[in-house]
């Protein structure tokens, strides 16, 4: 067993939709933005599945501090050119009105490829999410972490989600993206694997088989980076609110090194049947934050807000570790004040209530993330670097 402690390092990607400021319809982004993005962000941004998307990737991070300069960069940037074109970015995962049906793919291979074999099941990919990077250098120690950290990730999803609406429709979850999402193959949650010469031989078979050409074509949860030493969460919805975008980070990050941190003890996470996880994550799914989760060795269901307590305090010596104990903290708000579904929903009832119809109500909500989407970028961007 390596004995060698991982960098820890974070890359953090998040897709965006846009949205033009007039309607607050989704509006395909022209060439020329995408050419001002290119040239402005120099390789940290590209289009998406559909032309009315675009994605960020921050540089290689040492710390949540670090990730939020960059990504408030990105966002202030993306923010500004498209503003020049009379639109605007949201950070969401699903647009409350928008008509998947209306829109357009982005022509490149890749994605024609994803038309191609995908059917129906492409065609209605309309949603957006955040990944998370962290730096695993070593592959038995990625994959190990890998089956571990299952368990976590309906907590996260819970704290992220952002997609209560589709085509006009509430529809009851807080994370209708991750239904979408489940539709494609190879997602959800992660298999478990003994060794990573096993994983590699599961994923070779698939390759050899011509139906992908490698592992970026796996969109579990959790998987190891086909591209980089990093182990990625792709569960979470994206976030409008930066703020809520970096606890996230923060609490992602943490959990890896606290169960390193137990590995370099000879001990580990218990891991549950992907059963028990899966309704969790179903859970997350549908409530949010506003209902519990299942404590699998009480038996019960517990609220969230005890466990994202028991969560902080868990990884406490490790988010100090990492220097990023004030974002792991700022988690209890979200939980305090709700998800960005939360606030989605809260802003459609006030309208109605003040005799909006459901499309002006939806509306406001879509004034209201293209606001959120830029709030305290002004402070991380000036954020002074931690030194030593």
């Amino acid at each position: 067993m390596s004995t060698h402690q991982p960098s820890f390092t974070l890359g953090v990607e998040e897709e965006y939709l846009l949205v033009d400021r007039d309607t607050l319809d989704l509006v395909a982004a022209p060439e020329a933005l995408m050419a001002d993005c290119t040239a402005e962000l120099e390789g940290q941004v590209s289009p998406e599945f559909l032309q009315c998307q675009i994605e960020v990737g921050t540089e290689v991070c040492r710390t949540v501090a670090e990730a939020g300069r960059d990504l408030a960069r990105l966002r202030t940037a993306i923010a500004n050119i498209a503003g020049n074109y009379g639109m605007a970015p949201l950070a969401v995962s699903c647009h409350p009105f928008a008509d998947w049906h209306k829109q357009h793919f982005t022509d490149k291979q890749r994605y024609r490829e994803l038309e191609r074999d995908l059917g129906g099941v492409a065609r209605r990919m309309l949603i957006c999410g955040m990944h998370v990077h962290v730096g695993i250098d070593d592959n038995e120690t990625r994959i190990d972490l890998m089956a571990q950290l299952p368990y976590f990730l309906p907590h996260l999803l819970a704290l992220s989600t952002s997609s209560p609406y589709w085509k006009e429709d509430d529809t009851g979850l807080n994370s209708y993206r991750l239904t979408v999402f489940d539709n494609m193959p190879r997602t959800g949650l992660p298999p478990r694997f003994s060794s990573w010469s096993e994983y590699e031989q599961s994923v070779q078979i698939i390759i050899d088989s011509g139906l992908i050409e490698d592992g970026s074509k796996i969109w579990w949860d959790l998987r190891p980076s086909s591209r980089f030493p990093t182990l990625e969460s792709r569960i979470c919805d994206v976030s409008p609110r930066l703020d809520d975008a970096l606890a996230i980070v923060a609490l992602t990050q943490s959990i890896m090194h606290m169960l390193w941190r137990l590995r370099s003890k000879n001990q580990r996470w218990r891991i549950h049947d992907r059963f028990l996880v899966g309704e969790n994550r179903w859970r997350a799914q549908r409530y949010g934050v506003s209902n519990g989760l299942i404590d699998f060795g009480k038996g019960a269901v517990v609220e969230f807000a005890d466990l994202i307590e028991e969560l902080i305090e868990l990884v406490r010596e490790d988010a100090i570790a990492l220097g990023c104990w004030s974002e792991v903290q700022s988690a209890r708000r979200i939980v305090e004040y709700g998800t960005s579904a939360d606030r989605q929903r809260a802003i459609e009832a006030n309208a109605i209530a003040e005799g909006a119809s459901v499309m002006e109500a939806q509306k406001e909500v879509v004034r209201s993330l293209i606001a959120e989407f830029t709030e305290g970028l002004e402070t991380h961007r000036n954020a002074e670097p931690v030194t030593g």
